[in-house]
């Protein structure tokens, strides 16, 4: 039975348990699989699209190309929160997401079936490129009707670990298109590989897309949404209302949005192709990411429980500052040319540090916002946080490398301005944990 709401009187809608593991599975899975369509891209950039869409005398340069329309995405994403909030804000968070994840998945099966440039010219990177701004639009849409799924149905006491949950699938999208990747590299020499292998991982993002849209028609809207719906305060233009009176906290959410994105594609995309660059097995570089990647789930879900007893700013602003330290080990340790030590700096950035706010960044953003204009000024800020920094984050970092004759210290000191950034902007966030969020 779904959950119900007086009509127009405000009342809270009662919500089973049922109900809430089942919009906790269908956010987790649902996100696993929209990040790993996106996902995919970046891995691949590093080894197939430089040299086959993006060729050139310079392997720098390719890599730059590649990473460029790896970062093309993410400034696109922000018109996709923008669209796509509207219609959620308006029409509900369901339709929203099985629209959002269509589009992820058709866009993804079709870049497994792209001629390269070799076959028709500069079409190949033109289609490969568009094919990804679809990606940044659907995920714009995707993030905020996800986390919004697990945080609108959370109990106040548990927000932290709910809004954990869809943040997972960013991990867990990661080694799943990892294990792909590996799977593939090992079953195909290397030719075929570079020929037809690399397409499956792409090619089955089909099959996910059907189990996750079966997932997601089994939901039931959120309670605050219901409750929106039921008093009759949908917004007309909700991007209006959330940029007359909330910019505030929008300008708050870009800002705290800064480490989490930056750091994850520096340790997930640029670190794979800094790391081959220094000498280092490709499958080997992809394996560590991948155990990171499985271990630091059990990481989010954790510093999300933590954050609903200590707090979600103390957790959050204990990571920025982490992250601050760890990255110049981190980069060295890459350096230092020893493979247990590559590894295992690459372990605990996914195992330990990047969780403590990857796992509360969507909760801290959600708690900022009512329930009428929650999926836009949430979307928006945490969106245009990430065209800021998230997806040029690669491209920066190989540009310092490349202005800097290698040296890996201006890319310390890029991450350190992030965390900074997002320090500053937490310290002003509303502490919410363990109130109705709703009032």
């Amino acid at each position: 039975m779904p959950a119900t709401v007086g009509e127009a009187t405000g009342t809270p809608p009662v919500v089973s348990t049922r109900e809430r593991h089942r919009a906790l599975w269908g956010s987790a899975i649902g996100s696993t699989i929209e990040w790993y369509d996106y996902f995919l891209y970046g891995t691949m950039a590093t080894v197939v699209f430089n040299t086959q869409f993006f060729p050139s005398d310079d392997p720098v340069v390719s890599s730059l190309l590649a990473f460029a329309s790896f970062a093309l995405a993410f400034v696109i994403r922000p018109v996709g929160g923008v669209i796509f909030s509207h219609i959620d804000d308006r029409i509900g968070r369901k339709k929203t997401l099985v629209i959002t994840l269509t589009l992820m998945g058709v866009a993804t099966m079709l870049m497994g079936v792209l001629p390269t440039y070799e076959a028709i010219g500069v079409v190949a990177p033109v289609l490969l490129t568009l094919l990804r701004l679809v990606q940044g639009l659907a995920l714009g849409g995707e993030w905020g009707g996800g986390l919004l799924l697990a945080v609108e149905y959370a109990p106040s006491n548990r927000r932290g670990f709910y809004g954990a949950v869809p943040q997972v699938g960013a991990l867990a999208g990661l080694a799943l298109g990892s294990i792909m990747t590996i799977t593939a590299r090992w079953i195909l020499p290397a030719e075929a590989f570079a020929t037809f292998g690399w397409r499956i991982p792409f090619l089955l993002s089909g099959v996910l897309l059907i189990v996750g849209l079966w997932i997601r028609h089994r939901i039931d809207e959120t309670p605050s949404f219901r409750k929106v719906k039921a008093a009759g305060s949908t917004q007309r233009l909700p991007i209006a209302t959330v940029l007359r009176d909330r910019w505030r906290e929008v300008l708050i959410s870009t800002g705290a949005k800064f480490v989490e994105t930056s750091t994850f594609f520096i340790f997930a995309t640029f670190s794979i192709s800094y790391a081959t660059g220094l000498g280092y097995d490709f499958t080997l570089i992809l394996a560590f990411v991948l155990v990171g990647s499985a271990l630091g789930v059990g990481s989010m879900l954790f510093y999300g429980g933590l954050s609903d007893r200590i707090g979600r700013r103390k957790v959050f602003l204990g990571g920025s500052v982490a992250v601050t330290i760890f990255i110049f080990p981190y980069l060295a340790m890459l350096n230092s040319g020893s493979v247990a030590l590559a590894g295992l700096a690459i372990i605990v950035s996914f195992t330990i540090v990047w969780p403590t706010y990857g796992s509360l960044i969507g909760t801290v953003i959600a708690e900022n916002f009512a329930p009428e204009i929650r999926y836009t000024g949430a979307s928006l800020g945490y969106q245009v946080g990430a065209a800021v920094v998230g997806g040029p984050a690669p491209l920066i970092a190989t540009a310092l490398l490349a202005m800097f004759s290698g040296s890996w210290i201006p890319v310390a000191v890029f991450v350190v301005v992030c965390a900074a950034v997002s320090f500053v902007a937490v310290s002003f966030v509303q502490v919410r944990h363990n109130q109705d969020l709703d009032v």
